[in-house]
């Protein structure tokens, strides 16, 4: 018994745990990668959503949503970019840190934007690192399966990282694409996007992102590999569907996000009509002076402060201001 308590007072490891580190997981709190092996291996489908900043991964944590990506499709969601293409790690560090801060439960995981990690494996494993020490991420994605890529993505996972791969559309090669395109639909393409899923799980990816590619395509490479599939207009044979924040609750109606919307993406909402409609309907009564009423004049001032209040000012010489103080004051007790 005394050799027990002396080893609870020199430690303040758990008795149930090897190390010091987070909390035990339970059930209702955060998603693990052993989490989605389990979900995978019963044949039930995956979440994924993807946001970019605290508010909306509040609303992500609290749906219980499995995996939080925060892509560099924030590029154009959020900074109004045509492409992913200028985004930078700094920038992607910065919505990292703000997800980490609104979602305590699902996976989360950083996507690594281009100019990052292509130059050399050290290059990625920085970067990797980086989005885990500085962003708070659980896990990172990369792009694509070209020989460096799938040599990066080996990279990173030897140094301890756990990534997630993407195929099919890779909208950092839309230089190479010529432009969004969908892949797979050749029996060449096809092939090769089996091909690429396989070497990436060879390469250690504990998932991968089939987007844009014929339902077919998706199914053959959901059913040879043996990692998850997160679909993103893949149709509905992976392992899982992703959907980014904004597009899924239908928040965007100008002519910009009109054009970067991807018609796969099915709205589940219309919430930019609700948001067009209470800013107009703020301005209006901001306009005609409904707003603020006295429900939302919450600070108060005694009569007797305000009379002195406007004594004051007329001592300064601010005649007008004191008349101003003296009216707003009677304003009250009558709006009271």
């Amino acid at each position: 018994m005394l050799r027990l308590l002396a080893r609870r007072l020199m430690s303040n490891v758990p008795e149930s745990t090897v190390y010091g580190g987070p909390k035990p997981q339970s059930p209702g709190r955060r998603v693990t990668l052993t989490h989605l092996r389990q979900k995978h291996r019963r044949g039930e489908p995956i979440t994924v959503v993807t946001a970019y900043d605290y508010p909306s991964a509040a609303h992500v944590d609290s749906s219980g949503v499995d995996v939080l990506l925060v892509g560099d499709s924030a590029a154009m969601v959020i900074h109004g970019h045509d492409t992913t293409l200028p985004i930078s790690l700094d920038d992607m560090l910065a919505h990292c840190r703000a997800v980490a801060r609104g979602a305590s439960r699902p996976l989360l995981v950083g996507d690594l934007p281009f100019g990052s990690y292509e130059s050399s494996a050290s290059e990625a494993v920085n970067s990797a690192v980086r989005m885990l020490k500085e962003g708070g991420m659980d896990a990172i994605k990369l792009e694509g399966g070209a020989p460096s890529r799938i040599s990066a993505a080996k990279a990173i996972v030897e140094a301890g990282i756990a990534v997630m791969g993407h195929v099919g559309l890779t909208p950092q090669a839309i230089s190479v694409l010529g432009g969004f395109r969908p892949q797979g639909k050749t029996v060449a393409s096809a092939v090769k996007v089996v091909e690429t899923a396989l070497a990436l799980q060879e390469a250690g990816c504990f998932s991968i992102v089939l987007e844009c590619v014929p339902a077919p395509v998706a199914a053959a490479a959901t059913a040879a590999l043996q990692i998850p599939t997160i679909g993103i207009g893949a149709g509905p044979f992976c392992s899982g569907q992703v959907l980014v924040y904004h597009d899924l609750l239908g928040m965007f109606q100008h002519p910009h996000h009109a054009k970067v919307t991807p018609k796969f993406c099915k709205q589940y909402a219309h919430v930019g009509d609700v948001i067009s409609k209470a800013l107009s309907q703020y301005k209006e009564e901001v306009e005609n002076r409904s707003f603020p009423s006295a429900v939302y004049t919450p600070y108060k001032i005694s009569e007797a402060d305000v009379d002195g209040f406007s004594n004051e000012l007329q001592k300064m010489g601010l005649n007008e201001a004191a008349s101003a103080a003296a009216a707003a004051g009677k304003n009250e007790e009558t709006a009271g």
